[in-house]
């Protein structure tokens, strides 16, 4: 029986972090996975944190085959707590009959339930195995401290589109890539060009469309016409200097920023048009209700979040009627970045102080012996039992009290939108402590 080709993304997969392109910071020489590479090296676990399709599982696979050591894939959509027993079993079969441990990647880790990531703790301490995760998400968010504690985080980069256009020329040349292609006439460079812009960093899409348009082509050269037939949007959104895709996500960013409802929407049916991702749109807007609108107006960034929503339930093209709603609702919002300044304030007040101990009041009184062995929570004052539920004593760690910077959050003048009310009110609580401290109660 004659089984279908391999897709192409999987043929040409490289096989040596030689052939890896666009992940040189990662896997270049001198690199941390080179020097797990060495058989003197203890064995060491990985939590790979990068966007989709930029190299994750090759990169696991070439340590695996480098290594000359067994390896193992599961994906934390369907691999069960048995699953994960089993495979450690295997692993320790393996580990005792020749002393070679596994490699075991799991894609999308941040999946996994954390009895799930429990499983995996004693074997990747003792060895058994060697795990490398792979996450599209932030592993400080989406994986067990425990489990985080004994890794290593490699975070990979969006692939660019000059990494993508080579990875498609390499797909040309490949003994098993796209044979019968000669380099630049059978598909010519600006064809290539379009489709690495239209990937948007995704190498597997890159490969999937480069493979349906030498299937399209025939024996006939491919053009841009063909390319567009398979992908109606792709010349729309090329740009041969490779900047218009950001030129028009810039202008979009910049119109809601500016409060142009005209642009606004002018610039978002580029994006739509363009066959822009929707996520990556809705993204922006969640991202801009905070930066730029804030607590000027709270009620934007939920309306954009459940727009965000709308895109994953109901899709293209009915999700543009709720991209634009939230697109519009940030361009006509006051506009306040006090949000955006104060937490960048309060983080380079953290890394400029470092760890400093949370004040015994505020600390942690819920455990039996919290107040009497350590003194968490003497002293603390409930706000709600004193008059308008405020009550003055201290918040921030004592080295902070008289630290020039410490005062994060300001408001100019009286604030903007609602920020009116929040600045009035933290007036009147100051107020209200001057008058404490003159008149105090008895």
């Amino acid at each position: 029986m004659t089984h279908p080709p391999e897709p192409l993304a999987v043929r040409v997969r490289p096989t040596t972090f030689d052939e890896v392109i666009g992940q040189d910071d990662v896997v270049g020489e001198g690199s941390l996975i080179r020097h797990t590479l060495d058989p003197l090296a203890p064995p060491l676990s990985l939590i790979m944190y990068a966007p989709p399709a930029s190299g994750k599982t090759t990169i696991a696979r070439i340590m695996a085959r480098t290594q000359g050591i067994h390896f193992v894939e599961l994906s934390a959509t369907s691999a069960k707590v048995a699953d994960i027993r089993k495979t450690i079993t295997e692993s320790r079969t393996h580990l005792d009959s020749d002393g070679t441990p596994t490699v075991v990647f799991i894609d999308e880790i941040h999946r996994f339930s954390k009895s799930q990531q429990d499983v995996l703790l004693p074997s990747v301490e003792d060895g058994t195995i060697r795990l490398v995760g792979a996450t599209t998400e932030n592993p400080s968010f989406s994986v067990n401290s425990a489990l985080l504690s004994r890794c290593a985080i490699v975070s990979l980069g969006t692939l660019t589109n000059d990494d993508i256009y080579a990875i498609l020329q390499r797909a040309i040349s490949h003994p098993d890539g796209l044979t019968r292609c000669t380099p630049g006439i059978d598909i010519p460079d600006d064809v290539l060009r379009v489709i690495a812009l239209n990937a948007s960093g995704d190498a597997r899409q890159a490969l999937t469309l480069l493979e349906a348009l030498d299937t399209a082509r025939g024996d006939k050269p491919a053009t841009l016409d063909m390319l567009t037939s398979l992908a109606p949007h792709a010349i729309q959104r090329y740009d041969r200097d490779g900047d218009q895709h950001y030129n028009i996500v810039s202008a979009f960013i910049k119109s809601m920023r500016g409060s142009d409802p005209d642009a606004t929407l002018y610039w978002l049916a580029r994006l739509i048009e363009g066959g822009e991702d929707p996520r990556f749109i809705a993204r922006r807007i969640v991202i801009h209700a905070a930066e730029d609108v804030g607590l000027a107006d709270p009620s934007v960034l939920p309306l954009a979040v459940a727009a965000q929503q709308c895109v994953a339930l109901i899709g293209m093209p009915e999700a543009r009627i709720p991209l634009a709603e939230a697109a519009l609702a940030v361009a006509t919002a006051p506009k306040s970045n006090a949000t955006y300044v104060a937490i960048d304030r309060a983080i380079d007040l953290v890394r400029h102080t470092g760890s400093l101990p949370v004040p015994k009041h505020l600390a942690d009184a819920h455990y039996k012996g919290a107040n009497t062995l350590y003194g968490n929570g003497v002293g603390y004052k409930y706000p709600h039992d004193y008059p308008y539920h405020v009550v003055e004593q201290t918040y921030l760690p004592d080295d902070l009290l008289d630290h020039p910077d410490a005062h994060v959050f300001q408001l100019d003048g009286s604030g903007i939108g609602h920020e009116q009310i929040i600045a009035k009110r933290l007036q009147a609580i100051d107020d209200f402590m001057i008058l404490r401290r003159k008149y105090p109660t008895p």
